[in-house]
């Protein structure tokens, strides 16, 4: 009998969206409604923000808070080379620059301790990306923030649900942005979040989402259509209630892999930063001779994802702005990383054939 394939991500969707949604759909009320306002206090008081404002993806979430930020031209922003595009490309939205600064190839995330040698007089702030579910070291960043008097954006996209030091990613930054893209692990097909303690940040932010309205046709300000929908807000509002257990499950997963992984030599497991939780949006390993492993694991019916295969400031787009980089630990690390299944909807069998398929390669 031929084996199930094994998918990299899977959205988790039960009767309970669709029936939801169908409760939307048949109300007429499709925009900036009822659930839209639910989603935003429920995600806030989840977070423990004072403010959350509903958008249409994660993109034009970050997109707007380095706007309401007064992020622009001559700027600098520091942040990672080694993310998804986006969290660069909204700082050029703004017409500031990204500066690069190398990575912790532990925890793969920006690394604290090469961060002053970057900054200079037109550093506005740090774009810091908790990535593939793992917080970033918050004490030195802060640190460095306060010293500096720099503006802090947190790009959650990958960490909904993540702490460090018991407090959640989100909570820290100036402003802090969330994706609900399918893949996450709170998804509403697309949509994000921005959060903020700041009162001005946030009523700034709400009129920018929409079209620049304080009330229905006064517009104050330069705004855009950033707005979620009722269909995904009510999405979120039942994937919501399910986090926590979702981001346990994914824990749960990422322990039976580490067990049974960290005996395999030519496999470096992932690591976890001290006094953190992460919550695993993807399990990443560092794996000799990965691309092999891939078509080896590919071939056996498990899919695996590389996140990311090359770093940002060498993509067409930024080689073409004058981007000439090679920082060494993000260089070495793309050429190591490989996403194994981790989602909700990956079974006690379909992590033993993970294991096994990996094993037999290496000869284990």
């Amino acid at each position: 009998m031929k084996q199930k394939f094994i998918s990299i991500s899977r959205p988790v969707i039960s009767s309970q969206e669709i029936n939801s949604v169908k409760k939307v759909l048949k109300s007429g009320f499709l925009v900036a409604g009822e659930n839209v306002k639910k989603f935003e206090k429920s995600f806030s008081r989840y977070l423990g923000v004072k403010y959350a404002i509903a958008t249409s993806s994660g993109t034009s979430a970050l997109h707007t808070a380095l706007w309401v930020l007064g992020i622009g031209k001559g700027d600098e922003i520091i942040t990672t080379p080694f993310s998804f595009i986006a969290s660069s490309n909204c700082i050029l939205y703004v017409g500031a620059k990204p500066v690069f600064v190398d990575i912790d190839e532990k925890t793969f995330n920006l690394d604290p301790s090469l961060i002053e040698e970057k900054i200079t007089e037109r550093t506005k702030a740090l774009l810091i990306v908790h990535l593939f579910g793992q917080p970033c070291d918050m004490k030195p960043i802060l640190k460095i923030c306060r010293k500096h008097k720099l503006l802090l954006i947190e790009d959650c996209a990958q960490a909904v649900g993540a702490e460090y030091k018991r407090k959640k990613v989100g909570s820290f930054g100036d402003v802090a942005c969330f994706s609900f893209y399918a893949t996450k692990n709170l998804m509403t097909g697309e949509g994000g979040m921005i959060v903020t303690n700041k009162k001005r940040i946030a009523e700034l932010a709400r009129m920018i989402v929409d079209q620049g309205q304080r009330k229905k046709y006064d517009h104050a300000v330069l705004g855009h259509n950033f707005r979620m929908t009722e269909v995904e807000a009510a999405i979120g509002l039942i994937q919501l209630k399910k986090l926590e257990k979702w981001n346990e499950k994914r824990r749960t997963n990422a322990e039976f892999l580490n067990e049974r992984l960290e005996e395999v030599k030519e496999v470096e497991i992932p690591y976890v930063l001290p006094a953190c939780k992460h919550v695993y949006h993807q399990y990443v390993i560092k794996a000799k001779k990965r691309d092999k492993l891939q078509t080896h694991l590919f071939r056996r019916g498990i899919g695996t994802a590389i996140h990311y295969p090359k770093p940002i400031y060498r993509q067409i787009l930024y080689t073409k702005l004058g981007y000439n980089l090679r920082l060494p630990k993000v260089e070495k690390v793309v050429k190591e990383v490989l996403s194994l299944p981790i989602h909700p909807l990956v079974s006690k069998r379909d992590l033993d054939r993970i294991v096994k398929e990996v094993r037999n390669f290496y000869g284990k």
